[in-house]
Parts: C-alpha cells; sequence; structure tokens
C-alpha cells in the first residue's frame, strides 16, 4: 500500500470505507475501498463474491477493478476514481436534471445491467449512491451483494 497516498474518505459502508488515492508512481487517482472484516489467507480474499464477479466484469458501464491487495490482515479494493455517486449529483441540486441527461444515464445503466445479466449476474443493491458518474459517464458499482443466477432455477407455473 507504500504504493498510494490517501488523499481523503469519500464513503464509509457497512462493509468497507473508500478513499480517494493517488498513485504515487503514476499520478493516477484511483479510489480505494478498505474492508472492515479481517482476512487471515489470501484464499479468503479470492473467494469473496465481490472478487470472483468483478475479476470477469469487464464493461463501460461498471466500475472496474483494478486490482486487490492483502496486507497485515486487511483486504484493499482498488478501483478506478469515478467524481461522485448519483445521490451526491441529486441531493442538493437546485434544479432537475435535464431530459437528455437522464436518458442517457438511464441508457448506460441499462447497458451495464444487461451485460451483467448475459453473464448470469444481478445486483440486488441497485440505489443512486452505487451509481458513480464521472463527467457524462455513469457506472454501476458496489458488487458485494451480486447473485449469480446461474446458482437458482425458477420454477415457472404451467411448465
Amino acid at each position: 500500500m507504500e504504493r498510494f497516498n490517501f488523499v481523503k474518505e469519500v464513503g464509509d459502508g457497512t462493509f468497507g470505507n473508500v478513499w480517494r488515492a493517488v498513485n504515487k508512481q503514476t499520478g493516477e487517482f484511483v479510489a480505494i475501498k478498505k474492508m472492515k472484516k479481517k482476512y487471515y489467507s489470501w484464499e479468503e480474499c479470492v473467494n469473496l463474491r465481490e472478487v470472483k464477479s468483478l475479476s470477469r466484469m469487464n464493461h463501460p458501464n461498471i466500475v472496474k477493478l483494478k486490482e486487490v491487495i492483502r496486507e497485515n490482515d486487511n483486504m484493499y479494493f482498488v478501483f478506478e476514481y469515478m467524481e461522485c455517486n448519483l445521490y451526491q449529483l441529486m441531493k442538493d441540486r437546485p434544479k432537475l436534471f435535464a431530459e437528455s441527461d437522464i436518458r442517457n444515464w438511464c441508457f448506460q445503466v441499462f447497458q451495464g445491467l444487461s451485460y451483467m445479466h448475459q453473464h448470469g449476474y444481478f445486483h440486488r443493491d441497485l440505489k443512486p449512491e452505487n451509481l458513480l458518474v464521472s463527467k457524462d459517464v455513469i457506472k454501476i458499482a458496489d458488487l458485494g451483494l451480486i447473485q449469480n443466477m446461474s446458482r437458482h432455477t425458477v420454477k415457472v407455473q404451467g411448465t
């Protein structure tokens, strides 16, 4: 973790805290999620649902996991950095969003969800706080509650 300078805490969730950080070598800003739980083996980290699902997701509207680091029994997720979440953008806004912006964001979220569904996953915690925004790009984040649909069967009445 010496490669990163932690700049500012930007989120505090049930499972971890998220920090804006800068890579000292490249100058790139990243978001680092430090998990609250301790992890005593690398295998324990790799088997987490969020790690498994994020490592399989590669779409422009799903936040990109750059790396997973385990150090001193702490686990860190290093993500691409996004400026804010949709809730932050909405909460103190004095006027409505333009319809074209809303249409664009909905399209992007639906593209990301479609990709997830095509790969057998659904999100289970989609809300404004889990939609990250930078300029006119929106990305789905926080896949900790993602569920693999291939493990479930649904009985359809009449079949």
